[in-house]
């Protein structure tokens, strides 16, 4: 981490790497832009970031109709 000229930490924008201005004047923080934000919201909200899991062994199995044709 370093300052700009104003005192503000300059920190790694998480979606780029580039320099990123953490403070209240960065309406993007802790991204560098619009669109470093867009990106990281686009993969969050398309579950690019979710985690696997091992299904619950103690629940039961769903019952699923193959010919229900609004099924998931």
């Amino acid at each position: 981490m370093s300052a700009d000229v104003t005192g503000a930490r300059v920190i790694r924008c998480p979606g780029c790497g580039g320099p990123s201005v953490y403070s209240t004047d960065n309406t993007f923080r802790p991204f560098c832009s619009a669109r470093c934000k867009n990106n990281d919201l686009g993969a969050w909200a398309s579950e690019g970031y979710a985690v696997p899991a091992d299904p619950d062994p103690d629940l039961p199995e769903p019952d699923v109709d193959a010919s229900d044709p609004l099924r998931h």
